[in-house]
C-alpha cells in the first residue's frame, strides 16, 4: 500500500501557540519518541536542522520550524530540550541526524537506530523506505528526498512527507526487533546503540582542502597551492552566502583548474571542465586566487601517526601486513556471511587492518583499544587468531631478505 499522507495527527509547529501545544503533548508523553530531521547540506552551508520531526507513541506528530521558531519563540530549544533529553529516541540513520540534534542542545539518554539493527538482522537493503516496504508492506512517498528544505514557505507535500518518517519508526522497531530476538542478536544490538551515545563526527581537519579527491597524486607544490587557493576562496564565500561550496564551483572543477595551471583568467574561463553556477560571474575571484597563490604558506605534507599506510600498496612495501591480511580477511568475511551481517558491522575494516599491520600480543586488548565492542571482539578474535596463525607460517618460509 502506498502511503502519501501521515496516519497519525500532524502538527506543523511555527508559532508560539502551536509551540505549546507540541510542549504539552511532549510533557505528557513518557514513551520512546521517534525524531528526524530534514537539512539543506546541498544547498546551505551547514549541517543545521531546518526541520524537526517529533513522533510520539500517541499518533501524534509534531514538525517544528527552527528558522520560524527562532524568530518568535526565545529559547525554544530549552523548552524542548527539557521534554525529550531524558527520553529515548527512534531514529533511522542515527549518526546523519545526531550532529544537528546536538547542535540545538539535544541529547538522549538512550538511543535506538533502525537502520543500524536492520543491518545487525542481515537485511540486504536497509534505506527507511526498503525497510517499511519489506517488513510493513508499505510505500513511502519519496519525491521530495532532495528538496531544499530551507526554503519558506514549506509546501503540505513537503510537510507530510517528513512526517512520513518518523509515522512509521515505532512500528518498523517492532518488526526489526522481532527479527534480532529470533536470532539472538539483541545483546550486539544494544551495544551498538550504547556506542552510539558517544558518536562525534570526525574532527576538521587543520588543512581540509587536502581532501580533495585526486589531490594526493599530486607532487607539484604549485599545483597543490593553487588547489588550496581554490577551496579556501570557495570556503569564504559559501560562509558569507550560506551556500554549499559544490553550488558554487564542485571539488571537480577545482581539480580542473590545477590540472595544468592557467596562466590566464582567459584561459582559465576556456577551460571547458572548470564547471559550476559561479565558475564564471566570479572567474575574477578564481583567478586572483591561482594568481595569488604561490605567496600562500601551506604545511608540508604529513602523514598522520595515528594512520597506517593505505592496505592497497602493502604486497609490495609490507608483505608480512599483506599476508596477514590476505589470511584473515576472508576468514571474516566467511563468519560475516555465516552471520547473516555485513562484514563492516561485524568488525570495523580500519580495525582488521590495524592488527593485520601490526599484531600484538593481547588481539582482543588491541581491538578493545581501537573502539572495538565486546561482543564483536569476543566474534572476531578467534577467526582473526587463526588467520594470523597461518601467515605466520607463510611469513616463516619467505626467503631472508
Amino acid at each position: 500500500m502506498k502511503l502519501d499522507t501521515p496516519r497519525s495527527s500532524v502538527q506543523y509547529v511555527d508559532s508560539p501557540e502551536t509551540f505549546q501545544l507540541a510542549i504539552q503533548a511532549l510533557k505528557t508523553n513518557a514513551d520512546t519518541l521517534a525524531i528526524d530531521t530534514e537539512r539543506a547540506s546541498g544547498f546551505r552551508y551547514s549541517q543545521r536542522a531546518f526541520l524537526l520531526q517529533i513522533g510520539l507513541s500517541s499518533k501524534e506528530i509534531f514538525l517544528l520550524d527552527p528558522p520560524a521558531l527562532d524568530e518568535v519563540v526565545p529559547n525554544w530549544q530549552t523548552q524542548v530540550s527539557q521534554e525529550i533529553n531524558d527520553k529515548p529516541w527512534l531514529l533511522h540513520a542515527a549518526t546523519q541526524d545526531i550532529p544537528c540534534l546536538s547542535e540545538l542542545g539535544f541529547s538522549s539518554p538512550k538511543i535506538i537506530d533502525t537502520e543500524l539493527a536492520a543491518r545487525l538482522a542481515g537485511f540486504a537493503r536497509v534505506g527507511l523506505g526498503s525497510m517499511v516496504e519489506e517488513l510493513l508492506d508499505l510505500e513511502l512517498a519519496k519525491e521530495h528526498s532532495a528538496s531544499d528544505w530551507s526554503l519558506r514557505p514549506l509546501s503540505q507535500s513537503l510537510l507530510s512527507y517528513a512526517a512520513l518518517d518518523v509515522d512509521v519508526l515505532h512500528e518498523l522497531w517492532d518488526a526489526i526487533r522481532a527479527s534480532l530476538e529470533e536470532q539472538d542478536k539483541m545483546e550486539w544490538v544494544q551495544q551498538e546503540f550504547q556506542a552510539l551515545l558517544s558518536f562525534k563526527p570526525k574532527p576538521v581537519p587543520d588543512e581540509p582542502w587536502r581532501n580533495l579527491p585526486g589531490l594526493g597524486r599530486i607532487k607539484d607544490e604549485n599545483r597543490i597551492k593553487a588547489a588550496a587557493a581554490l577551496w579556501l576562496a570557495r570556503e569564504e564565500i559559501a560562509v558569507a552566502s550560506d551556500l554549499a561550496p559544490g553550488r558554487l564551483i564542485p571539488d571537480r572543477s577545482i581539480m580542473a583548474a590545477i590540472e595544468k595551471l592557467p596562466r590566464s583568467k582567459n584561459e582559465l574561463a576556456q577551460n571547458k571542465l572548470f564547471q559550476g553556477r559561479a565558475s564564471r560571474n566570479k572567474l575574477n575571484v578564481w583567478w586572483d586566487a591561482i594568481a595569488s597563490s604561490a605567496n600562500l604558506i601551506i604545511k608540508p605534507s604529513e602523514i598522520n601517526a595515528d594512520s597506517i599506510p593505505n592496505h592497497k600498496g602493502w604486497q609490495k612495501r609490507f608483505p608480512e601486513a599483506h599476508i596477514r591480511l590476505s589470511e584473515t580477511r576472508p576468514l571474516m568475511l566467511a563468519l560475516a556471511e555465516e552471520l547473516k551481517l555485513p562484514v563492516e558491522n561485524l568488525l570495523t575494516p580500519d580495525y582488521l587492518r590495524r592488527v593485520c599491520f601490526a599484531p600484538q600480543a593481547d588481539v582482543s586488548l588491541q581491538l578493545k583499544d581501537l573502539g572495538a565492542r565486546q561482543w564483536q571482539i569476543e566474534l572476531s578474535v578467534p577467526v582473526i587468531e587463526v588467520g594470523l596463525e597461518a601467515a605466520q607460517a607463510q611469513i616463516n618460509s619467505l626467503p631472508a631478505t
